[in-house]
């Protein structure tokens, strides 16, 4: 367990309610006779739209839901306002965001399509909707709760998805860490130093005595946080962990680096830079917690130039070679194990439909529905599909990239991986005996990946120079 001494979830979208006698309403009954969009001499919906309940269902299936999803990010991007509101129309009715996991996954694509409509402009029917859409989108951002620390250690310890990493990457520190007797974490995590408490107790039992931890985190400097989001400055979170560490024995320094991934970090790097030439003897690890995909990737060519980098050079190599350049002992990457890079948002959607169905799917095993805590887990699983479908540029954090494609980056930079022990297979072991029998641990060559029914989830890798 984590140690440290409410909002709704988003409303569905009014324009998502059909007027079947407005024609100015967005989503007009697709069989009305008064639908003067539908009866035009446009491309039509393939077959006749089903109007009946009954034949709606048949529509109800994951592949299903996916393909109406792709066929209408397809139509918005050709500006094809008829068959996107057709499709709207239907995807709309089938998919309520209070229904099972695959409706509400279908439901929070279904409002990241529009709000991309909106931003984009694209299919002009639905962008005249830009000032409604505002308003939703502001709601999304009131549904991200704003966790004090007990309250996120509680949240992170619900399901493995974080705490997965933190016992793979705390195995990998505690062995490394034998023989120095100061230890400097870089911590590259969205979770706020959630992982810290329990490091600080692995350091605490050391057979050699607890050596002298440094913790430097680093906080992003971007008015776009992913979430969860912490509500008190890293400054007190500092000094209760510093407080904890005490209690433990562990001598502990706590110091935070504004930094931003727009530049792949370039604050941190500079600041271990300096520190690197008057620091002798310490042990440097880089912990990355899912972080490093918000850093921009070389496909996503306007965002590098934008700045100021050439669109042929990848952010992620250059901040990956910059690291190896620093002699870390240990550079811990852990992430989920997904493709979201692609310039083409269809590609995209369907890469994030089939792999957040996750979350939704693991839910009913741990919150039920209507508590507090659910609404504030779903929220954030819509924050990171809108970000996926709706924003582009350096507003798209969510950007992950494979297991393969990150250990590939790594071998480039000059790392070689470094295999867990039996001992970090058998802490990981020990945690997912707290959790739902769904989730498992596969070994994939020299990492770790956590599994959800199969599925790969979340990897975990320990790399040296």
């Amino acid at each position: 367990m984590m140690q440290f001494s409410s909002q709704a979830a988003p409303p569905q979208h009014p324009l998502l309610k059909p007027k079947p006698n407005n024609i100015h309403g967005l989503f007009l009954d697709p069989s009305s006779p008064n639908n003067l969009l539908h009866n035009r001499s446009t491309r039509p919906w393939p077959g006749s739209f089903p109007t009946s309940s009954k034949t709606l269902g048949s529509f109800n299936t994951a592949g299903c839901m996916e393909q109406l999803l792709a066929h209408c990010a397809s139509a918005v991007e050709a500006n094809d306002a008829t068959l996107a509101q057709q499709l709207l129309w239907v995807l709309n009715n089938i998919a309520p965001p209070e229904g099972d996991s695959n409706q509400r996954l279908t439901s929070a694509f279904l409002c990241a399509l529009i709000s991309r409509a909106s931003k984009s402009g694209s299919c002009k029917i639905l962008a005249s909707a830009a000032g409604d859409l505002a308003a939703t989108n502001s709601s999304l951002s009131d549904a991200l709760h704003r966790f004090s620390a007990v309250e996120l250690a509680s949240f992170v310890d619900l399901t493995p998805w974080h705490r997965f990493g933190y016992s793979a990457a705390n195995a990998a520190i505690v062995e490394v860490s034998e023989g120095f007797s100061t230890i400097h974490v870089v911590d590259l995590s969205t979770t706020h130093c959630m992982q810290m408490p329990t490091l600080i107790d692995a350091l605490s039992n050391r057979p050699e005595g607890p050596p002298i931890l440094r913790l430097t985190a680093v906080s992003l400097t971007d008015e776009t946080l992913p979430p969860p989001l912490l509500d008190m400055p890293y400054e007190e979170l500092g000094a209760r962990l510093v407080n904890f560490a005490r209690s433990r024995n562990v001598p502990m320094e706590f110091r935070v680096i504004h930094s931003s991934p727009a530049d792949g970090f370039s604050d941190v790097l500079d600041q271990l830079r300096v520190q690197q030439l008057v620091s002798d003897g310490e042990a440097l690890v880089v912990n990355c917690q899912m972080m490093l995909h918000c850093i921009p990737d070389e496909t996503a060519g306007a965002v590098a130039s934008s700045v100021g980098i050439t669109p042929s050079i990848s952010l992620r190599s250059m901040f990956l070679k910059a690291l190896r350049s620093l002699e870390p002992v240990l550079v811990t990457i852990v992430d989920e194990d997904a493709d979201f890079t692609s310039p083409d948002v269809v590609t995209r959607l369907r890469s994030a439909f089939n792999y957040l169905w996750i979350p939704y799917d693991t839910v009913d095993t741990f919150l039920p529905r209507g508590s507090e805590q659910r609404k504030w887990y779903e929220a954030g699983i819509s924050w990171k599909i809108e970000n996926v479908i709706a924003q582009e540029g350096l507003q798209r954090l969510e950007r992950l990239e494979s297991k393969g494609r990150w250990g590939q980056r790594m071998r480039n930079a000059g790392f070689r991986a470094l295999g867990f022990g039996e001992e970090a297979v058998a802490e990981v072991k020990g945690m997912l005996d707290e959790h739902s029998a769904g989730w498992g641990l596969k070994r994939e060559e020299e990492d770790l990946v956590l599994t959800w029914k199969g599925h790969n989830v979340v990897f975990a890798t320990a790399w040296v120079p």
